[in-house]
């Protein structure tokens, strides 16, 4: 983790006092910028934890992807929907992924010009060993209880569906209720798309 800052004061909250003085209310600003901060130091305890595994969240997200699906296998422009990525980003990953021998393409049979990504039994070892980290560390969420980490999850849930990342009518489904196994409905928390 990266040397705190221990500043004598919150930076975000003086920030805050000083909007409200140059620029009216400063609470959507105060909470834009914590979204921001926590983003920061989320990514980058997550990637700690995962480097030594030659991982880095995106990666780690893509395999669970993967492992979630039914076949271990899933064309790239469905990996990208369901992880909310731009293609290039989806074939970056993808490619790093099949240099590290935890993922192979072929040639998708139900679309002649699709590609298919699929899980190799190294990338699922990888996912079964990183998750264990991840979870014993509680993604690095540990400050919070169930509860308040349910509640993170419906406010921040709010802002995801005015951005149109899944319809009104989509069922809530809480965070730590077990998807079905299909072909991957959801991804752990999208810490680095808050």
């Amino acid at each position: 983790m990266a040397k705190p800052l221990e500043l004598p004061f919150d930076p975000i909250a003086r920030a805050a006092q000083i909007w409200e003085r140059r620029f009216g209310p400063s609470s959507a600003m105060a909470a834009v910028t914590s979204i921001m901060r926590a983003q920061q130091i989320l990514l980058a305890e997550l990637d700690r934890i995962l480097r030594p595994h030659g991982l880095t969240f995106a990666r780690y997200e893509a395999l669970v992807l993967l492992s979630f699906s039914r076949s271990g296998a899933l064309p790239l422009r469905v990996i990208g929907q369901r992880l909310m990525v731009h293609p290039t980003s989806v074939t970056n990953t993808i490619s790093r992924l099949e240099k590290q021998g935890m993922v192979v393409r072929k040639p998708n049979p139900r679309d002649g010009r699709g590609t298919l990504a699929e899980i190799t039994d190294r990338g699922r070892a990888a996912v079964q060993r990183t998750t264990a980290e991840l979870m014993s560390a509680d993604f690095s969420m540990g400050g919070y209880d169930t509860g308040q980490l349910s509640e993170i999850f419906d406010l921040l849930r709010g802002l995801r569906l005015a951005a149109g990342d899944f319809t009104a009518d989509a069922p809530a489904e809480a965070a730590g209720t077990p998807a079905e196994a299909a072909d991957a409905p959801a991804v752990p928390a999208k810490i680095s798309r808050l």
